[in-house]
């Protein structure tokens, strides 16, 4: 004890020096964890790096910035939307607000007259008192629940359709059919619908259409073009093209005929009655009338009234998530 009053301040100093090198000690410890956490992070980072410049495409290097690169193809590509969307505008709704089943009633009588009068002032024919799809739900003042917005959509949509077909001054409207939206359509004519859905994917909504119309050729050019170059989508699916005074009924088989032959001929044989791998020249030869020609001008191409239907899809975007 006397040492220790003798030697009071080495003694204070030497337990202050052991705290010192003890807390010293704990530091390093410390210090040396966080090394090895931190040089595992870096290990796990240059083998991911490793691995994605081993992929293809990779990263890039020095020379070749692939993450720029793609950067800036992201850039365009949102451009490229951008510019893309004037192409795909909706196609407004009617009425477009306040919508309730006495506005819809009184909007789609007035668009049915308002079309009707735009084909009396565009030479084009309808049918006799054609309520263009909607003769189901022209008398109604109320509808089905749950059918006035898809409803208003279609109205505004065969309003677009037909408005189309009118500016190429077709002869006839015969028909435009839509697919069932409504309880109502079920007592609706059978020739205001198509047996199809619309389809919906990730981006967009597809609502098929079929138009048939009677027209000439420069006709049906111009309907294509106008649905083409319009604002809202407009996708031609099919067109079938026939004479428009045709039959649809299989012709008669004349004279007995058996089917893949000539009329005036027997089975198996060739156009004229000649028979394959036989002598001909034993066989009475069949008797060919000789073509006399008219004289003028040989007619190449006559052009003629058709009946022609379009098989059109509307695309429209979904609503941005």
């Amino acid at each position: 004890m006397g040492w220790i009053k003798r030697n009071l301040f080495f003694v204070v100093g030497g337990v202050v020096a052991l705290g010192l090198l003890g807390a010293g000690g704990f530091y390093i410890y410390e210090g040396w964890n966080r090394n090895s956490d931190a040089s595992t992070k870096l290990q796990e980072i240059y083998d991911t790096l490793k691995s994605l410049q081993q992929q293809k495409p990779a990263p890039g290097n020095q020379k070749i910035d692939n993450t720029k690169i793609a950067r800036e193809q992201h850039q365009q590509l949102r451009q490229w939307i951008e510019t893309a969307g004037k192409f795909f505008q909706p196609i407004s709704p009617i009425p477009a607000d306040n919508l309730t089943s006495e506005a819809y009633a009184g909007e789609l009588r007035r668009t049915i007259d308002m079309l009707q009068h735009e084909a009396d002032s565009d030479g084009v024919a309808l049918p006799p008192k054609y309520d263009f799809s909607f003769s189901a739900q022209r008398p109604l003042v109320k509808f089905a629940p749950g059918s006035l917005e898809p409803l208003s959509v279609q109205l505004g949509e065969v309003k677009a359709i037909t408005e189309a077909i009118f500016s190429a001054h077709v002869n006839d409207l015969d028909s435009i059919q839509r697919v069932r939206v409504s309880d109502d359509d079920a007592s609706g004519p059978a020739g205001d619908y198509i047996d199809d859905h619309a389809v919906t994917n990730d981006l967009v909504v597809f609502t098929p259409y079929l138009v048939t119309i009677r027209c000439f050729t420069p006709d049906l050019a111009h309907v294509v073009s106008t649905l083409a170059t319009a604002s809202n989508t407009f996708l031609i699916k099919a067109i079938n093209v026939v004479p428009a005074g045709s039959a649809t009924t299989a012709l008669p088989n004349p004279q007995g005929a058996m089917p893949g032959t000539m009329p005036g001929t027997m089975p198996g044989t060739m156009p004229g009655g000649f028979y394959p791998g036989v002598n001909n020249n034993m066989l009475p030869a069949t008797p060919v009338q000789p073509v006399v020609g008219k004289g003028g001008l040989q007619t190449v191409l006559k052009e003629q009234l058709l009946r022609v239907s379009l098989e059109v899809e509307i695309v429209k975007l979904l609503p941005k998530r």
